[in-house]
């Protein structure tokens, strides 16, 4: 019998399977302190459980990790890591920072939404990523950390790395409650941020399960150019996509009242004055907070970034008119670990 990864299971999972074996609940406490606090990922070495549990959970589970094929390191610090997940392969990128460092992770082995100026939607879709290769990312990386003193410890996670996240939901939403659940890894809602491209059914829903901070993949401040970047805007366009992020933040305390915006900056595409008012008249009606992202070269895309005071001008306009607005600093470009770089490649 193939074993199951036990890392699949959430702490309410893993009490109603202990009392089906009818252990006492405080095991489950000690299970999950041994993985998620002390990083021990074998059931042999867990020495304050009864050797008949032991042997009863080896027979039928393990705790495997994604491996490691390939690391790379920036001149900034950040570090991407190619990864081996049951054959497939994704990438999970690491960003110390002054005061924090974040993790960037993947939900999926490629992404079907495909955006023309995004990597990892060229080599296609190929299937979603379970939960015990989601958060797997964020045990490897701790276990990595453990051993050598000079990496900063993971204070945020964003799922903003490989996939769509909504497309994989109660994968994502189980992961998401591992984070942050206090016998786990215990994240602030606040420290976790999902980046979704919009999908306005999944995003209503998402309220329902977990409270964290959205974040929305725009782009575009009008239909028109997002169906030609973006061609799930045609399924969802961007006042659907609003409308359902606005009722999210109403009931959402992780995002303070605000719809943060991600916006790739595209040459002569997105990046023009008449382009910022348009955004301007877009989020008149919401409170808002958006990241310009500069375009990072992919190979064979057709986009490319030649004019940095384009972004300048943009950000000023949007800031003479009131808007939350940040220009985010490009990390890891030397190793193809910025934003929409991502490929699982072996490179």
């Amino acid at each position: 019998m193939k074993k199951i990864n036990f890392l699949n299971f959430n702490r309410e999972m893993i009490s109603f399977l202990f009392l089906y074996f009818k252990e006492k609940i405080f095991v489950v406490y000690q299970i999950l302190n041994w993985i998620y606090k002390k990083l021990c990922f074998s059931f042999n070495n867990m020495t304050n459980i009864n050797i008949k549990l032991r042997e009863k959970l080896n027979n039928l589970f393990n705790i495997d990790l994604p491996i490691i094929i390939n690391t790379k390191k920036s001149v900034d610090g950040v570090i991407k890591w190619l990864l081996n997940v049951n054959g497939d392969f994704i990438e999970t990128v690491y960003i110390p920072e002054n005061k924090r460092c974040t993790l960037c992770i993947s939900t999926q082995v490629g992404c079907i939404i495909n955006c023309n100026f995004c990597s990892t939607g060229k080599i296609g879709f190929k299937r979603n990523l379970n939960v015990s290769e989601i958060i797997g990312q964020i045990l490897l990386v701790n276990f990595l950390i453990n051993k050598d003193n000079k990496l900063k410890s993971i204070t945020n996670i964003v799922l903003m790395g490989m996939g769509e996240p909504l497309f994989n939901f109660f994968n994502v939403i189980n992961s998401i409650k591992i984070m942050l659940d206090k016998y786990c890894f215990n994240f602030s809602k606040r420290k976790i941020v999902l980046s979704t491209s919009g999908i306005s059914d999944k995003i209503y829903r998402l309220i329902n399960y977990v409270d964290i901070v959205l974040t929305f993949s725009l782009h575009a401040p009008n239909n028109f150019i997002r169906n030609k970047i973006m061609s799930i805007n045609k399924k969802y366009d961007i006042i659907s996509v609003l409308d359902s992020i606005n009722y999210y933040i109403y009931y959402s305390k992780a995002n303070r009242g605000k719809i943060n915006i991600e916006y790739i900056m595209l040459y002569n595409i997105n990046d023009s004055k008449k382009n910022a008012y348009q955004l301007i008249n877009l989020l008149k009606d919401f409170s808002s907070k958006i990241n310009l992202i500069p375009f990072n070269n992919i190979n064979n895309n057709i986009f490319f970034y030649k004019n940095s005071k384009n972004i300048l001008n943009f950000y000023n306009i949007l800031v003479n008119n009131g808007i939350f607005v940040f220009i985010r600093k490009i990390r890891g470009n030397d190793i193809n670990a910025s934003c929409g770089q991502l490929s699982g490649k072996l490179i």
